[in-house]
């Protein structure tokens, strides 16, 4: 039916560290220029970083699609295999999450009885909890729903 495989996301990901390499001796190159270490980034290289963070993203929600779908949909219900140590792995993170949201609501008590925290500490701890709720929205998906196929016809009303 369609093939679904991981040349494009093994390409995104190759493009990403190749703009990010590009960034780094951009970098080295300015700074050989100046004859001291530079302070900030260059205007060519935040573009590299930036173009290289989306072709990481786009590489990373390719494998995360292959995986989750895998090579090749087929018309009609399958269903998922069931695993303990899918539910083991789940419980896992949820009690992560947890202990990770208590951290960030008593980082938020603490920053308005004494003063503001560290922004970088507050996003990256936000970040994780999201991150965390990714995993088991992924393992869940994966190995506890069943996946409906539904294919029709070449000449179906549908307009596209």
């Amino acid at each position: 039916m369609y093939k679904n495989d991981s040349v494009l996301p093994f390409f995104g990901l190759l493009l990403a560290v190749a703009f990010w390499m590009m960034a780094y001796y951009d970098g080295l190159h300015l700074a050989a220029l100046a004859g001291h270490p530079l302070e900030e980034l260059s205007g060519g290289q935040f573009g590299l970083i930036t173009f290289g963070a989306l072709f990481f993203i786009y590489g990373v929600m390719g494998y995360v699609s292959y995986w989750l779908e895998g090579d090749e949909l087929r018309p009609g219900r399958h269903e998922s295999p069931n695993s303990f140590w899918a539910g083991v792995t789940i419980a896992t993170l949820v009690i992560i999450l947890v202990a990770l949201s208590g951290l960030l609501v008593q980082t938020v008590i603490y920053w308005a009885n004494t003063g503001p925290v560290s922004y970088g500490f507050a996003g990256r701890l936000t970040g994780y909890i999201l991150l965390d709720m990714a995993a088991i929205l992924m393992i869940y998906k994966k190995y506890f729903v069943a996946e409906v196929v539904i294919a029709e016809d070449e000449h179906s009303e549908v307009p596209w």
